[in-house]
């Protein structure tokens, strides 16, 4: 098979799907890769060491698009990616499609094979292919949070940790996941007071069990919700529902009565926000400010550390292209329903539900659509 890795387009993401180490393990298994000059150049990885494991050099997206069988990414296809598709190539990468009917339409009409990320499962119930960049986007979330806290931000010139005789910040996560519990583990790290947020009772516990009591675990009910987030200094948006649109937790109203000042910080942009002033923001312009609150709401965050997040992600991303590339998708995605789970397009048809519900378009089952 030979696979493609073009060079990432979205504003200032500078991540690369694959390293030269995963190449290195593709070509040692009989396939050919391609990769974009300058693909890796800004995070460290030059064209000369991808050349040095066997890979070609290809000068521009369309070669790599019109040439390659797969075609492995990190951030969603913009809509000149998408029309470079064909029929039947198979796209490998995140997609976040449920806020993104565009890029729902162009994946259709290419008639390609979209396998996300983002909703690839594993034996534990757990999203092995998004966790990775959730620890990334957890841990930077404080330190985004941080940042705009400060007065030249348009923050309300607080120091998350305070210092002796002044008490520190207060740090509210909504949402006990991947992404809440790395950015609990930072803002206590930085000796704010934290408080996880979540519907799940086990997960809590298990957060208790993890962090003891310098962590305040709440169970999540509408009184708790606006409690918590009108005293908060920092609140961080960690709601996921796999594949699905995030559900708008802090409404409008509610940002009203914030302390002037105050930072949100919607991890879950990329899957539309959860606080109903979010819209997406790019590292040139990362935040905006309503009703006095400064919102953070970059849609590519580990793009801001490009290199530990590509490292990070091929660990995990490796294993299933590996399984692409040697049995072909078709046998891939039959053996695996793990890997099945992650089908979103399939020539034409929308495969994944909770995709297909938010965007008000036809379903059909990723196995009932691979069987005809």
């Amino acid at each position: 098979m030979l696979i493609g890795v073009p060079k990432e387009i979205k504003t200032h993401e500078y991540r690369v799907g694959l390293t030269p180490a995963s190449v290195r393990e593709l070509i040692d298994h009989g396939h050919d890769v391609v990769v974009q000059a300058s693909a890796g150049f800004e995070i460290g990885l030059f064209d000369a060491d991808y050349r040095d494991v066997g890979a070609s050099v290809a000068d521009t997206p369309e070669e790599i698009f019109a040439a390659a069988d797969m075609i492995v990414k990190v951030k969603e296809p913009q809509p000149d990616e998408c029309r470079m598709l064909r029929e039947g190539q198979v796209l490998f990468t995140y997609l976040h499609l449920a806020p993104d009917p565009q890029q729902a339409k162009l994946l259709m009409e290419s008639g390609s094979v979209a396998i996300a990320y983002e909703t690839v499962t594993d034996n534990r119930g757990g999203l092995p292919l998004l966790a990775p960049m959730s620890e990334v986007a957890g841990r930077m979330s404080i330190q985004a949070g941080a940042n705009c806290l400060e007065m030249s931000q348009g923050g309300r010139g607080m120091l998350l940790g305070g210092v002796p005789g002044v008490a520190p910040a207060k740090v509210v996560i909504i949402g006990g996941g991947v992404v809440g519990s790395n950015a609990a583990r930072m803002a206590m790290g930085m000796e704010a007071s934290v408080t996880v947020i979540d519907r799940s009772l086990p997960r809590l516990r298990e957060l208790d069990m993890e962090f003891g009591g310098n962590l305040n675990t709440i169970y999540s009910t509408r009184d708790n919700l606006e409690s918590y987030v009108l005293d908060a200094d920092l609140v961080v948006g960690a709601v996921l529902v796999p594949g699905a649109a995030a559900p708008k937790l802090v409404t409008a109203d509610m940002l009203s009565r914030m302390q002037r000042g105050s930072v949100l910080v919607d991890v879950a942009i990329d899957q539309g926000g959860c606080f109903e002033t979010s819209r997406p923001t790019t590292h040139d312009e990362p935040t905006y400010v309503v009703d006095g609150v400064v919102h953070y709401c970059v849609a590519n965050m580990p793009g801001a550390v490009a290199r530990t997040s590509t490292f990070a992600l091929n660990n995990a991303t490796l294993p299933f292209a590996l399984a692409l590339a040697d049995k072909g998708y078709k046998q891939a995605l039959s053996d695996d329903s793990h890997l099945l789970a992650g089908l979103n397009v399939y020539r034409g048809q929308l495969t994944y539900e909770a995709v297909a519900q938010d965007l008000g378009a036809s379903y059909v089952p990723a196995d009932e659509a691979l069987a005809a």
